[in-house]
């Protein structure tokens, strides 16, 4: 019995000094933000076509696609900023009610890209030019850094001192003092959110009028101190 009471104090007493210590803490969360002026476009557009004949609704999708691809070209937009998406070939059936099969009365085919425009100012001309070449479905446009890099940096930088802004407040209310950082963890994601268009009519043009606007980029931190 004596040796097992022995045992069990311990055991306890590295638990209760573990305890003690986790209670001697501060854990903290810091958020920081940074707005910036987008500097490339990410547009999403497509051909859709219909036709009896599967072979000619692709062909005319794939027609499209290429004038669209060539005028891209002659507008400065290079081969590594296109890449196609979605490519379809569907059967559209008869809308007949009452009947335990349905005949299939044309085929639709859509061909879809997306297009990073890394000159922003020729967005709205881009998109123009492609809805003149056949363009007629657009899944919309995004707004986007080519390099986040620096400005995750300064939303990092950014969530620290708001951690530690925060960290400080709590401590001084309690009557207590900070000590040493004891851990520290940034939290997942923190990726641009690209600004984002709504589909638009169908409407051909020179140029779309484009408003840019700011995309913003966010980190979020967590920090432990230790309490004196």
């Amino acid at each position: 019995m004596r040796q097992l009471l022995i045992c069990a104090l311990l055991t306890l007493a590295p638990a209760a000094a573990w305890s003690e210590d986790l209670a001697r803490v501060l854990t903290v969360t810091g958020t920081g933000e940074v707005a910036r002026a987008p500097d490339m476009a990410v547009i999403r557009v497509g051909v859709v076509a219909q036709d009896k004949s599967a072979s000619t609704a692709l062909s005319r999708t794939s027609e499209a696609m290429v004038r669209m691809q060539q005028r891209l070209a002659e507008q400065g937009i290079e081969a590594r900023d296109i890449q196609t998406t979605q490519l379809s070939l569907t059967p559209v059936y008869e809308n007949a009610s009452g009947t335990r099969t349905r005949k299939i009365i044309a085929f639709e085919a859509m061909n879809a890209v997306l297009v990073r425009v890394r000159d922003l100012p020729s967005t709205g001309a881009v998109l123009g030019t492609l809805v003149e070449d056949g363009a007629n479905r657009i899944d919309g446009i995004s707004f986007t850094l080519q390099d986040s890099q620096e400005s995750m940096d300064e939303a990092r930088r950014r969530a620290v001192a708001d951690a530690r802004r925060k960290a400080e407040v709590l401590a001084d209310a309690a009557g207590v003092e900070l000590g040493a950082l004891r851990d520290l963890r940034e939290a997942g994601g923190g990726a641009p959110r690209p600004m984002m268009m709504e589909r638009m009519a169908m409407d051909a043009a020179a140029s779309v009028p484009i408003a840019e606007g700011e995309i913003s980029l966010s980190a979020t931190v967590t920090m432990v101190y230790e309490l004196k």
